[in-house]
């Protein structure tokens, strides 16, 4: 494929090096020079040091070819513009990365699409929809429905007293094929791993099972997990764009505290913030006597979601050390996100990296629904709709030969959630949820033609 990313900022590069590596023809523009540098040389891509916005340097980049042309640069104006210029150059398909959730409404997205802007993404808006949702469930790590909630794929990390880990019991046998769940995916340290019967599960290892919702709590149970309380309240530091999306987001049975130290920004806060069940205030949530004000001992999660990674993830561990069962860190430097998982951070967002799996999806088959990346984990888990003639239809799965990168963790049929095991025969119609690791998805795809 032919793509072209306009912007070689946080959420370019880190696009670029994803992307590069799957052999595709790459152009990243970027009108400055220091930011592109060496990346051409280090990585399979061109790079063209050009205002992305100017028709000479559209042209140049050959936007007329474009399977895919995505604008990720710091301003939303500029990258709406260089989508519309593009598309109306010929481009198949173009992404734009906005910073303003009125974009990202159903009536506003229609507008665009019309002029040439065919996918809006706002990445705070989807770091809010993770962390909501991990907030809701204070003993997962990562949590996602397929279909409604046919199926549920979970990541937990799991301790040693956990009776999912045993030292005598492969996988093979934990996941027989009249087990209600699947592993599916295994974060150890810095490795993931697609596992199969004869591996095993440590402790301290991220766990990604996939079930239906009736057996959630059985996974809890294995899981170790049980003595985890539900939230009921929650402090969040920083009142930043992702704060008011994830608080507008949360249950109302979910109280909420921010604290934020800017007073304008507290002041404009009040007018963003539609939850009737959160406060705002005015302080330092890095400040103990402030956190042992607001009752930090018996709040059951802290969020840091302020732009300075370290930040958060000291703040976390400052909450933890106060008792807080779950915490929640936006870790933007991707450096720091295995060591924020080896300090026991809760749950680690990366909205980068969230940005870039929805980018992603736009360089697949059309039909190749929805991507997710596992943060902490270098995976991706998708949904795919099964053909009339799809080669995965032929055999029962055992007999498919995917590759061993590949896991294949249950199917929809019918509206139904169903497991997956090696006699399985996957049908025509059904929707089937695959993990694999990342950039190996093009592997998964012949599959399905």
């Amino acid at each position: 494929m032919k793509i072209i990313i306009a912007g070689a900022g946080a959420v370019g590069m880190h696009l670029a090096k994803l992307l590069s590596r799957e052999r595709h023809d790459i152009t990243l523009i970027d009108e400055h020079e220091e930011r592109i540098g060496q990346l051409g040389a280090a990585f399979d891509l061109k790079t063209l040091v050009a205002n992305p916005m100017a028709l000479t340097a559209l042209k140049e980049a050959e936007a007329e070819r474009a399977d895919l042309f995505v604008a990720v640069t710091p301003d939303e104006a500029h990258n709406l513009t260089c989508c519309i210029l593009a598309r109306k150059l010929g481009a198949k398909k173009t992404v734009a990365r906005v910073d303003n959730d009125e974009f990202t409404h159903e009536a506003q997205v229609a507008f665009f699409k019309e002029i040439g802007v065919q996918s809006i993404i706002y990445p705070e808006l989807l770091a809010a929809q993770e962390i909501a949702g991990s907030i809701k469930r204070s003993w997962i790590r990562q949590y996602w429905e397929v279909k409604g909630g046919a199926l549920v794929m979970l990541g937990v990390k799991v301790r040693e007293a956990a009776p999912v880990v045993d030292d005598h019991r492969p996988i093979r046998e934990l996941c027989g094929p009249e087990a209600p769940f699947h592993i599916v995916a295994i974060k150890r340290g810095d490795e993931t791993i697609i596992p199969h019967g004869n591996d095993f599960v440590r402790p301290s290892d991220i766990v990604f099972f996939m079930t239906t919702p009736q057996y959630v709590p059985q996974i809890r149970e294995i899981a170790g997990k049980t003595g985890y309380p539900d939230v009921s309240n929650l402090i969040v530091m920083g009142g930043s764009d992702t704060a008011v999306q994830t608080v507008n987001r949360l249950p109302e049975h979910i109280r909420v505290r921010i604290i934020e130290k800017d007073r304008e920004r507290c002041h404009r806060l009040s007018s963003l913030i539609t939850n009737k069940h959160c406060m705002v205030l005015y302080g330092d949530a890095t400040d103990n006597d402030l956190l042992e004000d607001e009752d930090i001992d018996h709040t059951d999660a802290f969020a840091a979601l302020t732009d300075n990674s370290e930040k958060n993830i000291l703040a976390c561990l400052n909450a933890k050390k106060h008792g807080v069962r779950k915490s929640v860190a936006i870790v933007e430097n991707t450096d720091y996100v295995s060591m924020a998982e080896s300090l026991g951070i809760g749950t680690i967002i990366n909205k980068k990296s969230i940005a870039a799996s929805h980018i992603y999806r736009m360089m697949l088959r059309a039909d190749l629904t929805t991507v997710k990346s596992l943060t902490v984990a270098n995976a991706d888990v998708c949904e795919i709709p099964v053909d009339e003639d799809a080669r995965v239809t032929k055999k029962p799965v055992m007999e498919l030969g995917l590759p061993p990168t590949v896991n294949i963790g249950g199917i929809v049929r019918n509206g139904r959630g169903i497991l997956v095991n090696g006699s399985t025969r996957i049908l025509p119609g059904d929707t089937v949820v695959a993990f694999c690791l990342q950039n190996t998805l093009g592997k998964l795809e012949k599959f399905f033609k």
